[in-house]
């Protein structure tokens, strides 16, 4: 039986070189390079791992990415067979212009036990631990969300604190947070740890909501389901050649509502390494000749939830 805790080590390594080899060109404003060098890292870490990986949310389709495609298969051995789930560069902007929270990320489960989802956009709605099952719905309306977060917290609407992407979709979200004299907090790119601010232990942020990436919605399901968490999410289509795409995937259903049990089924490792300063982990740092890398890894299995950092020769 597979035992995934066994490949935790690798793991941290996988996002570790991933952050550390697109540090080079944190602050030169060249997205596209930054997210290059995360990917060649991260293929290479991956490919030297005792498993058969199949990557399931990746950088795109075969004919739009030419490594980490949806479908690729990685590592050096034919078992145990794992699914594989990636952003090597989340935030790519954030990277390129030096901003804070650019992370490197994975998730790795059982075999067919993540969602598959196609590049486009996903509803998502996130909420922390120790609170009463299916309080929050995307069926809901945004009022009813907050009101019953709020009393479920035992507190006012107005003491809650939202993050949410910073988008001209948003508009009426925020306009309804600002009407109820809500906290906002929010982020220009890298929704994996938008979410994630929603379930961690101390974190101001009482929910996540919006519209972003299908790919990061299903990386950040794997750390809300570690850490406890409620997550909900449903595709959003534009066109029929995204519907198209979908159903290559195995996905028939367009309008599923996905609960948090339908994106990762089973035991998940996640792990993220920073690559600028943020508020999940610090970015890499060089002193004395050697990098430092600061990685949160988490497993749902153990309810591992540890952040260290490691050191890299020049």
């Amino acid at each position: 039986m597979i035992k995934l805790e066994d490949f935790i080590d690798d793991i941290i390594n996988v996002t570790a070189k991933a952050a550390l080899n697109s540090y080079k060109f944190v602050g030169k404003g060249d997205k596209n390079s930054a997210d290059k060098a995360a990917v060649d890292a991260m293929r290479s870490e991956l490919n030297k791992i005792k498993f058969s990986g199949d990557v399931v949310i990746g950088e795109g389709e075969m004919d739009e990415a030419p490594m980490l495609y949806i479908g690729e298969k990685l590592g050096k051995a034919n078992s145990p067979t794992v699914d594989i789930a990636v952003d090597p560069l989340d935030g790519t902007k954030l990277a390129a212009y030096n901003l804070p929270n650019a992370i490197s990320v994975i998730a790795i489960a059982k075999s067919n036990t993540l969602l598959k989802a196609p590049d486009m956009y996903m509803e998502k709605v996130a909420i922390g631990p120790n609170l009463p099952l299916n309080l929050i719905d995307l069926d809901y309306s945004f009022n009813d969300n907050l009101s019953k977060l709020a009393e479920a917290k035992k507190k006012l609407i107005s003491e809650l604190c939202v993050c949410i992407l910073d988008r001209p979709r948003h508009k009426k979200y925020i306009e309804i947070l600002k009407k109820n004299n809500c906290n906002i907090k929010f982020i220009t790119d890298g929704d994996v740890a938008g979410v994630i601010y929603a379930a961690l232990k101390d974190s101001k942020v009482d929910m996540y909501f919006g519209i972003g990436g299908a790919p990061e919605g299903v990386l950040a399901a794997a750390a809300i389901k570690c850490l406890n968490g409620q997550f909900q999410g449903r595709l959003i289509f534009e066109n029929e050649e995204e519907i198209s795409r979908a159903k290559k995937m195995g996905i028939t259903e367009i309008n599923k509502k996905y609960n948090l049990n339908d994106i990762v089924k089973d035991d998940v490792i996640f792990s993220c390494s920073g690559v600028t300063n943020g508020e999940l982990v610090k970015g890499v740092k060089f002193n004395k000749n050697r990098y430092h890398v600061e990685t949160l890894l988490m497993h749902d299995g153990s309810k591992k939830i540890t952040k260290l950092s490691k050191e890299y020769d020049l």
